[in-house]
């Protein structure tokens, strides 16, 4: 059985992934499928009461949420056995390297742009980190 893990975040580029993984399932009849969304921590809290924080990651938890149900519900349409979806807040590319090597995955499967408009410009892009990070074989999709 092959496992995979698949991090979304909304973006046509993680639909394109779990797409492309449809098409590996009917070629490869055993897959597992985990979904992973990871939430960056705001870069300035400023004066964020304990009530704003609280409602900053209500907020944060409920589009997690969203994303994992949506790419849940694509998944199982493509006919993929979704074992797993996990939301978590954290440096992105790290933690989808953790999770990937927590859960023992064969592989990750992501796609090349996600939803930050300029992390890709400013830091370099989260797949190019994960694919230097990771010690299993990473699928980028287009």
């Amino acid at each position: 059985m092959l496992k995979l893990l698949i991090p979304v975040d909304g973006s046509e580029h993680s639909q394109h992934a779990i797409e492309a993984v449809a098409k590996l399932a009917k070629a490869q009849a055993q897959l597992e499928l985990i979904l992973l969304h990871v939430a960056s921590p705001p870069a300035f809290y400023g004066e964020l009461t304990p009530a704003g924080f609280e409602e900053l990651d209500s907020a944060v938890r409920a589009n997690q949420a969203r994303v994992l149900e949506t790419a849940a519900r694509m998944a199982k349409d493509c006919g993929l056995n979704v074992i797993a979806s996990k939301g978590v807040t954290g440096m992105v590319a790290p933690e989808i390297v953790r999770a990937a090597s927590e859960a023992g995955v064969d592989q990750i499967v992501m796609g090349t742009r996600g939803m930050g408009a300029l992390g890709g410009v400013l830091l370099g892009s989260v797949a190019q980190r994960v694919v230097h990070m990771a010690s299993m074989p990473v699928l980028l999709v287009k």
